[in-house]
């Protein structure tokens, strides 16, 4: 059952959306080549209990750690560890969650490290733009399926990358995952109609080759199969009356990249919201 939210709730789904962007900002203001997975695990957990949250992801179905950390050909739920070195030239895509004052925020972001390769950071910034594609389409009165096809025509279509099936954006409120599913594929159209208060996080996955992807023996690391290099990022967004309204904040992830010699921005690729 998709669960409607109200105006207080959605400012407090904000409150959760902000604080996951400045775990993430305080993640770009650090992050270099030679840094481990775990180590900016660490930080960021103790920046989010600092805050008197906790880590949505941790424990979440068992996994282990408090961000995903998911480098170059894995796509999304890497478990950071210590022997996951950064490299040069590689594209860490960072996923975090949080649950504060009753509700989860959910937010991604990928950093390419140091000389990164020219078609890899046009894959990073055909990512990010789709996103602001997906969500010129969450408007009141569109449905699902618009949300989709902004996705997959920019992505596919457009630039002959692959978008992942199995994995899909979702709904998000007192639950970290709530109805209902949000494919980054589909066609115009179809699927529930998008309501006013509806919150949901939209996060492409975006291959540079093939949209297949497959699974480690560690039970979460999504890769893909081809083993070309991937790009993830997510916003959380309630749909309103006036226009959908993004509740977490890239521009202070961008802003902590900017102090970072060691990270590369990403700018969008064209003009969106």
């Amino acid at each position: 059952m998709i669960i409607y939210k109200t105006d207080e709730e959605i400012e407090l789904i904000r409150e959760s959306c902000l604080l996951v962007c400045k775990v993430l900002a305080e993640v770009g203001a650090i992050i270099r080549p030679g840094m481990s997975g775990a180590e900016i695990d660490r930080v960021a957990e103790t920046f989010i209990r600092d805050q008197g949250a906790v880590p949505s992801f941790k424990g979440y179905r068992g996994f282990p750690a408090t961000l995903c950390v998911s480098v170059n050909e894995n796509v999304v739920h890497g478990i950071p560890s210590d022997k996951q070195i950064f490299e040069d030239g590689d594209v860490v895509s960072v996923d975090c969650g949080v649950f504060y004052n009753g509700f989860h925020g959910d937010s991604a972001y990928t950093f390419p490290l140091g000389e990164v390769n020219k078609n890899v950071m046009d894959l990073c910034r055909v990512t990010n733009t789709s996103l602001y594609r997906a969500i010129e389409m969450a408007q009141v009165g569109n449905r699902l399926g618009d949300i989709g096809f902004a996705v997959q025509q920019y992505v596919e279509r457009e630039h002959g990358y692959g978008v992942v099936r199995e994995l899909v954006g979702h709904g998000i409120g007192r639950e970290l995952h709530e109805p209902p599913e949000v494919p980054n594929y589909g066609k115009r159209g179809r699927g529930p109609m998008l309501k006013e208060g509806l919150v949901i996080a939209i996060e492409p996955m975006v291959n540079q080759g093939r949209k297949e992807v497959r699974t480690l023996s560690d039970g979460w690391t999504v890769y893909a199969k081809d083993h070309k290099p991937s790009a993830h990022y997510e916003h959380t967004i309630a749909i309103r009356m006036e226009g959908p309204e993004v509740l977490s904040d890239h521009a202070l992830i961008e802003s902590a990249i900017r102090g970072n010699a060691n990270v590369q921005e990403v700018p969008l690729k064209t003009a969106a919201v």
